[in-house]
């Protein structure tokens, strides 16, 4: 996995098999899958997990090329074998570090676009997507197929192609008694809520908005460096309530699931936004005004659509009849490399337990919160490999199940 921030690559090496009984746990601590009637039921051994940075001038040339408006063709060919190439390395070198083997690659590529909402184009109405990285290369230097290119299926059956990791979220951490959302707060910030006893079509999964994108931009920015380190920086520093206001009332933060974003809602041009509106400010305010804009975004789509019902799937039927509940979250579980700023975290918290839901993280279930994305490409192309469909229609939008992804063999 190469997230949205575009900081390097996630590898982790994962044991899957089936089936497996429905709660139990294997030896790494991590939850088998509840299965369900939409999904099958699993045991996910998280074997070891490594992190490989990229090389500076290969990030530099990723960011400038994630939604360009203006890109040379031959480079974004170049881009998309070297990518292979760094991403074939990282698995080898995984491989050799822990003396294990893979049968299957999942490789998710990195995100150079993503728009989910159709628009017009050329006189047709059309939503796209784009993860480069050469799979065919990956295949060839390890030696075992490829499974990549997730989000294009699950679009042509009209979702949005985000986001994915539910299916992952609902096999690990469903719970027949507490009502969870488990939030991920990579470059990107999304979650997934998992009601109490949920079948997979109960789950509910959606962006809510920037993670660590805008955090990152606006310390290189300011800084000269390329994130804020445990969260130093914001805890020096005071928000600036008036331009965090200003910032929530934006039509994205109201617009109710399904819903994706990227660096088209929050990259540079929103950055740039972002820093004339704060412009006079100390440096230090302007991060922790951006570090709480991430941490009032969610808090603010758990209170908005969560916790009034809006985005539950059955809720029409369950406002047909007077007085049905709307379901209730206990837990917050955390993953991605948000929960390494310190002030993030304690933001984030002070947001949600007013709303009754307690933070957890990830490594608590024996899943560390640098490796869940890797895995959750793992399973999903464990699915595809087997022909099942793997995307949740209740999370994407799509109007059916689909087999994610494209194949390639050695």
């Amino acid at each position: 996995m190469s997230g949205t921030s575009a900081d390097g690559i996630n590898v982790a090496l994962v044991r899957i098999g089936e089936p497996a009984e429905s709660g139990s746990r294997d030896a790494s601590g991590v939850t088998s899958g509840s299965g369900g009637k939409e999904c099958p039921s699993h045991t996910i051994r998280l074997v070891a997990h490594a992190e490989y940075p990229y090389p500076a001038r290969v990030r530099s040339e990723v960011l400038a090329a994630m939604n360009a408006s203006r890109a040379s063709v031959a480079d974004l060919a170049r881009l998309n074998f070297l990518l292979g190439e760094l991403y074939a390395d990282a698995v080898l070198a995984t491989q050799r570090r822990f003396k294990s083997k893979a049968d299957l690659i999942g490789c998710h590529g990195q995100t150079l676009y993503h728009q989910g909402e159709a628009a017009r184009f050329l006189g047709r109405s059309v939503a796209a997507t784009w993860q480069t990285g050469e799979a065919a290369v990956i295949a060839a230097r390890v030696g075992v197929p490829v499974v990549s290119d997730f989000r294009p299926a699950d679009m042509a059956a009209g979702g949005k192609g985000a986001p994915l990791v539910p299916y992952l979220d609902y096999l690990l951490f469903g719970d027949p008694q507490v009502g969870r959302i488990v939030q991920n707060i990579g470059g990107i910030a999304n979650l997934t809520a998992i009601p109490a006893g949920a079948d997979a079509s109960d789950v509910v999964a959606f962006d809510t908005g920037p993670g660590n994108m805008v955090i990152d931009a606006v310390t290189e920015k300011l800084f000269g460096k390329p994130f804020d380190r445990s969260g130093k920086i914001a805890a020096s520093g005071r928000v600036l309530e008036p331009v965090l206001q200003r910032l929530l009332r934006r039509p994205f933060f109201r617009k109710p699931p399904p819903k994706a974003a990227g660096r088209e809602q929050f990259g540079r041009e929103f950055v740039g936004e972002f820093l004339r509106n704060c412009r006079g400010a100390r440096k230090q305010d302007v991060v922790a005004t951006a570090t709480a804009l991430t941490a009032k975004s969610i808090a603010d789509a758990v209170g908005r659509f969560l916790l009034k019902g809006i985005a539950t799937p059955r809720r029409s039927a369950a406002n047909a009849r007077p007085g049905a509940a709307v379901p209730t979250f206990q837990e917050m579980i955390v993953s991605g490399g948000g929960v390494r700023n310190a002030a993030l975290v304690k933001m984030l918290s002070n947001e949600v337990t007013p709303l009754g839901v307690q933070i957890r993280f990830s490594d608590e279930f024996g899943l560390p919160s640098e490796a869940k994305e890797a895995v959750a490409f793992a399973v999903l192309a464990y699915e595809t490999w087997h022909r099942r469909p793997a995307n949740v229609p209740s999370a994407t939008g799509a109007k059916r199940g689909a087999v994610l992804g494209k194949i390639s063999f050695v």
